[in-house]
C-alpha cells in the first residue's frame, strides 16, 4: 500500500471518528432539527422546539407547592413571546401564562432565561405542562404533581462540585432510577466548583435532566457559588439567575435565603455565606449586616409557620471540628453559624437541620442548648455527591457525649484568633 492511499484511509477514519463523536455530542440538537424540519414539511400547526430553544427545562419550588410551581428554561436567542401551558392530566382544557425573557451574561457567554410561576393549582393533583413561544412552537409535555398531606420521597444531594461531573451525573441518574416516586430534590450548596465558570453551570444543569423537568428542585447557596474565575469572591450572580426560588421580601438578599412549604413540612433555607460576602477578596458590595437581617427574617418566618414539621437547610455546618497545625488551631465546638442559629432552632422547635460543606457524613443526634438532648433538633451532615472529597480532611469528629462543648472564656488566651472568636460569639448571643 503506497503512502498516498494510506494517508487517504487515515483521513477517512479520522473524519468518521469526528462525525461519530460530533453526532453523539450534538445528538439532541440534530434530533430536534430533524423533528422541526419534519413538522414544517408536513404542515403541522404546532412545531417542536429546537434544542437551542429549550435548554434545561426545570421545575423550581414555589412558596406553597400544593397550589403553585415555578418553571424555568433557557434559550440561545431572545424569545419575547415565551409561554407556559398547563392542564390537568387527561384534560384537553389548557391554560397559558406568560414567561420572562431575560438575558444573562457571565464568563463571556449569554443565555436567555425564561421563568413563570403557575398558581391556583389543586393540592395533591396531577398536572402536565409544556413551554414554548407564540402560538406555534412547543416542547413535549412534562409531569407536574402538586404536594399533598401524604408521605413523600425526597432526594438530598450534598456538595456536587466536581472536576468533570461524570460521577455526579451518574449519581443523579442512579438515584432517580432507584427512587421513581421522588416528589422533591434538594441541593445542599456547592453545586459547582466555580460559580463564574459557564461550562460548569451548563454541565450541572444538563446532569439533572433525569429529574429536572418533572420534579421540583430546592437549592441552597454554597461558598463555591461565590467564587470567580481567578478564585476570588463575588456576589453569586449565576446562582441567583438560574434558580428562581421563592422571594424573601428583601431586595438586597433576595433568593439567597428563603422558605417554602411542601406537604406537611416547612423548609427554611439559610444563607451561611457571611465570610465570603465580606472577604477582602470580594470586590462586590460587602454585607456586614447580612446575619442581622437574616435572623430577623427567620424569626418572623418560623413564628408564622403552621406546618407539622420544620426542616432547616444550611450549607455551612453549625458544628466545628478541631484541628491543630502550624499557625492555626481550634477546639471542638460550634462555629459562628451554630452559635447564632442553633438557639433559634431550639426556640422554634425545629425538627431537622441538614448541612453540608465538610464533604463527609455525620449523624450527630439531637441537640438542644448545645447539649445532647432528645427534645432538640436532629443534626445531620449530609456528605458529598461530587468528586472533591480529597479537598477536605476531617479532623476530630464531634462527639457530644452528654457534655457541654462551648467552653467558658479563659482569662489567658495565647491565640489571638481564639480571643476574636469569643468576642464574636458573645456579641451574637446578645443579639439572640
Amino acid at each position: 500500500m503506497n503512502k498516498s492511499k494510506l494517508l487517504k484511509i487515515i483521513i477517512a477514519i479520522a473524519a468518521l471518528v469526528v462525525l461519530v463523536i460530533g453526532g453523539y455530542v450534538y445528538k439532541d440538537a440534530i434530533q430536534s432539527r430533524i423533528a422541526r424540519t419534519a413538522a414544517v414539511v408536513s404542515g403541522q400547526e404546532i412545531k417542536p422546539l429546537l434544542d437551542s430553544e429549550s435548554r434545561y427545562i426545570r421545575q423550581i419550588v414555589a412558596q406553597d407547592n400544593s397550589t403553585s410551581r415555578t418553571i424555568m428554561w433557557q434559550s440561545d436567542s431572545s424569545e419575547v413571546d415565551a409561554v407556559i401551558e398547563y392542564r390537568l392530566v387527561g384534560s384537553d382544557t389548557t391554560q397559558t401564562i406568560r414567561a420572562t425573557d431575560k438575558a444573562f451574561t457571565d464568563d463571556g457567554s449569554t443565555t436567555y432565561i425564561h421563568e413563570g410561576t403557575v398558581t391556583g393549582l389543586t393540592p395533591n393533583t396531577k398536572y402536565e405542562y409544556r413551554v414554548g413561544y407564540g402560538n406555534d412552537r412547543r416542547s413535549d409535555w412534562y409531569s407536574l404533581e402538586t404536594a399533598g398531606s401524604s408521605v413523600y420521597d425526597v432526594l438530598i444531594y450534598p456538595d456536587s462540585q466536581s472536576g468533570d461531573y461524570s460521577a455526579w451525573e451518574q449519581i443523579v441518574k442512579d438515584s432517580a432510577h432507584r427512587n421513581p416516586r421522588t416528589a422533591l430534590y434538594i441541593s445542599m450548596g456547592d453545586l459547582v466548583d466555580n460559580g463564574e465558570q459557564d461550562y460548569q453551570w451548563r454541565t450541572w444543569l444538563n446532569s439533572i435532566r433525569p429529574l429536572s423537568a418533572n420534579v421540583p428542585l430546592a437549592t441552597t447557596l454554597g461558598n463555591h457559588e461565590m467564587y470567580t474565575l481567578d478564585w476570588k469572591m463575588r456576589e453569586p450572580y449565576a446562582y441567583l439567575n438560574y434558580f428562581a426560588v421563592p422571594p424573601n421580601g428583601n431586595e438586597i438578599f433576595n433568593r439567597r435565603y428563603y422558605s417554602y412549604d411542601f406537604g406537611d413540612v416547612h423548609y427554611v433555607v439559610l444563607d451561611t455565606m457571611l465570610y465570603e460576602s465580606n472577604h477582602e477578596d470580594n470586590h462586590d458590595t460587602h454585607h456586614p449586616d447580612m446575619y442581622d437581617v437574616e435572623v430577623q427574617w427567620i424569626r418572623q418566618d418560623l413564628a408564622a409557620n403552621t406546618k407539622k414539621w420544620t426542616v432547616v437547610l444550611m450549607h455551612r455546618d453549625p458544628f466545628q471540628y478541631a484541628f491543630d497545625r502550624p499557625g492555626a488551631s481550634r477546639d471542638v465546638g460550634f462555629d459562628d453559624e451554630g452559635v447564632l442559629f442553633m438557639p433559634i432552632f431550639d426556640e422554634f422547635n425545629v425538627d431537622l437541620v441538614l448541612s453540608a460543606h465538610l464533604h463527609t457524613y455525620r449523624n450527630r443526634g439531637h441537640v438542644r442548648n448545645f447539649n445532647r438532648d432528645p427534645s432538640g433538633p436532629l443534626y445531620i451532615l449530609t456528605g458529598i455527591a461530587g468528586d472533591r472529597s480529597e479537598e477536605r480532611r476531617v479532623g476530630k469528629s464531634v462527639d457530644l457525649g452528654g457534655r457541654r462543648i462551648i467552653k467558658k472564656k479563659k482569662k489567658n488566651k495565647k491565640n489571638k484568633n481564639k480571643k476574636k472568636k469569643q468576642k464574636i460569639r458573645k456579641k451574637k448571643k446578645q443579639k439572640i
